[in-house]
């Protein structure tokens, strides 16, 4: 079948599925995979073929870039930043899955920032379609929604937070879903009907993490499945710069920090993370973070892109966003983490890092402190149970196929 994988944000919500089509093109299916421009290049280099979309969360992201650390709502610090980007985020991201899709798709493989949109271009096609989500997104009475930033409210409480995030993911993709479907010459019928169109005809979405993270809520119907992680796939070629080997070779096991691309970096965060590492007493790889750089016998060491499966195994513990992808590959690694959520799906991955007791409490980015993280990272690089929580946790993932699960069902709607 000719497959297309259609998704859209940073690059944690583009990398794992360049894994997930390697499995599907190894399989014996034509592989493309749609996603922002900056991400062409981690498509082409698994083998996939790529096609462009809007939907490239880190450019709007620096477009906004300072204003983050102003923007507080009590208990849901992540909402005002989501509403915000919303709309930006959507965009033109419609009528790109409609073009992406073209003529010589046979199933479309939807993401969760794709799918309000993709079900829609689906149906104009006249082709099967499938969620592939990296992200929880139906209520349920287990947990609150990813995009509030709750903690738990209670199973009834839950389960009316999730309503309420679900109508707030409509109304950010409300405008984009209506141009859509007029400019395909589909009768307009609201995200809320096409939803429910969806649950009633059984549509299926399979969820890339690992029920042993979160496993999957009792009350959700059937059709929502939790199937283990799919992993970014690894570049044979790539070869480690020498420095940072001979780094890693001079010492004890450092611990690594890093903020992904939704974060605003520069001399004070760059200032206060080195400040944190030397409090704590350890060696830091620091990802990211632009500032003054160390000197030649400091125990510092800044770096540029590194995959993360080579990379995490050799730290001590993690400083991370908590993003979904870095939250997956921290985990698979085994090594305890510090989850410095900043807004969207990291609060909730975050909580769930703390919840399983393979690192210490969550350090929102809003009100990092040196002194703080200080404390935290000595925490994680230290105390063993942390170690042994994230080595067992590690074992149980080592033992799922998530990206076979996709596998299997794209097989059977080949039948």
């Amino acid at each position: 079948m000719r497959v297309l994988i259609v998704t859209a944000g940073s690059l944690g919500d583009v990398a794992p599925y360049t894994g997930l089509g390697a499995r599907l093109r190894a399989a014996g299916h034509r592989v493309a995979v749609a996603a922002p421009v900056p991400y062409a290049d981690l498509v082409t280099g698994a083998g996939l073929e790529y096609r462009p979309i809007g939907g490239d969360l880190s450019a709007i992201r620096a477009a906004t870039a300072g204003q983050h650390r102003s923007w507080t709502v009590p208990g849901a610090p992540g909402l005002v930043d989501f509403v915000r980007l919303g709309g930006r985020f959507v965009g033109d991201l419609g009528t790109g899955i409609a073009t992406a899709a073209g003529a010589d798709t046979d199933v479309l493989l939807l993401s969760s920032t794709t799918a309000p949109l993709g079900y829609s271009v689906a149906q104009y096609h006249g082709i099967p379609s499938l969620g592939v989500f990296l992200q929880p997104t139906a209520p349920t009475s287990a947990f609150p929604p990813i995009v509030l930033g709750l903690r738990s409210l209670g199973g009834w409480g839950n389960r009316l937070a999730g309503r309420l995030g679900r109508r707030l993911a409509h109304r950010v993709y409300a405008d984009a879903s209506r141009r859509l479907r007029g400019q395909l010459g589909l009768p307009p019928v609201g995200l809320a009907r096409l939803e429910h169109r969806a649950d009633a005809d059984g549509w299926a979405v399979l969820h890339g993490f690992s029920p042993a993270v979160l496993p999957r809520p009792p009350d959700w119907p059937a059709g929502l499945d939790v199937v283990g992680y799919w992993w970014p796939l690894a570049h044979p070629g790539w070869r480690p710069p020498a420095e940072l080997v001979d780094f890693l070779a001079a010492g004890p096991p450092p611990v690594y920090v890093g903020f992904g691309s939704l974060a605003d970096s520069g001399d004070g965060l760059h200032s206060l993370v080195t400040g944190a590492l030397r409090r704590a007493g350890v060696r830091g790889v620091i990802q990211g973070l632009t500032g003054t750089g160390p000197g030649p016998d400091d125990d510092l060491i800044a770096v540029g892109d590194v995959p993360h499966d080579w990379l995490f195994p050799r730290m001590a513990a993690l400083v991370h966003h908590a993003g979904s992808g870095t939250t997956a590959a921290g985990l698979r690694a085994g090594v305890p983490a510090v989850p410095v959520p900043i807004l969207a799906d990291q609060p909730f991955w975050a909580a769930r890092l703390a919840a399983l007791g393979v690192g210490p409490a969550v350090l929102p980015f809003r009100r990092l402190d040196e002194a703080g993280l200080a404390a935290a990272i000595r925490a994680a690089a230290t105390e063993p149970i942390l170690r042994r929580r994230a080595q067992a946790l590690a074992d149980r993932l080592a033992a799922e196929d998530g990206a076979g699960a996709v596998v299997a069902a794209v097989d059977r709607l080949a039948r």
